[in-house]
């Protein structure tokens, strides 16, 4: 089984997805801003966060290509799955509208609530009420037509949900604390630009690091999820 991957910035991979996909049996496909005609057909399509928005592809000529997959791959009922800028792309693709959004930035390590929906979902069931996630996020997107509602935050009420066999996850259940704290560092001066304290940010990591096992269950209850659906 492929797993085909979307990836837009080299520090920005699959993490700890990618153990949980290969656990049950699916072959990664590494691309970097560019996709293939294959992809269609491919058993997954995951796409990965990125700096741009989904209305910047005149500037990223990549995003509209993807797009284009993920529209005829909804179209046929083929399994996709959508991380930050990759859940922004699915809903896209879905026909909701993306935007800046209007409560500012979110970042840091903070808890996301699933919906009544959410814990009565295969994948979702068994998590708490609240999971503490990573988030690092400007952008948003409006209710996604014919999706099922995951998981909200106070600051913006669409967080994850799911549309079919596809899934798209505003937050970053694949990071350990350690690579946040990479990507703490990397955007250490646009997080200053922004007004957020670098120090705080980093010191929210250990509770990213003491919901690490409940995350990987999280991942592998939805890679079987994919396995089973393109079985």
């Amino acid at each position: 089984m492929r797993a085909v991957v979307y990836q837009h910035e080299e520090h920005e991979g699959v993490g700890l997805l990618g153990l949980a996909l290969t656990e049950v049996g699916f072959t990664l496909v590494h691309r970097f801003r560019s996709v293939r005609r294959e992809d269609v057909d491919a058993e997954l399509v995951v796409v990965m966060g990125g700096p741009m928005g989904v209305y910047e592809a005149d500037q990223h000529p990549f995003l509209r290509e993807e797009l284009a997959i993920l529209t005829e791959r909804l179209a046929y009922e083929r399994a996709c799955l959508g991380i930050c800028l990759g859940a922004q792309m699915l809903a896209s693709a879905a026909g909701a509208e993306v935007f800046a959004g209007k409560n500012g930035f979110e970042v840091g390590v903070a808890p996301v609530r699933w919906t009544a929906d959410g814990v009565k979902d295969p994948v979702i069931a068994g998590a708490r009420p609240r999971t503490v996630v990573a988030h690092w996020h400007g952008d948003t997107y409006k209710a996604v037509p014919g999706a099922t509602l995951l998981a909200s935050t106070d600051r913006y009420s669409q967080q994850a949900f799911r549309l079919g066999a596809s899934y798209g996850f505003q937050f970053h259940l694949e990071l350990t604390a350690r690579e946040m704290g990479h990507w703490l560092d990397l955007g250490a001066e646009d997080l200053r630009q922004r007004g957020k304290d670098l120090a705080e940010l980093k010191a929210q990591l250990p509770k990213l690091e003491s919901a690490e096992r409940e995350n990987v269950e999280l991942l592998q209850r939805l890679a079987r999820h994919f396995a089973q659906a393109v079985r």
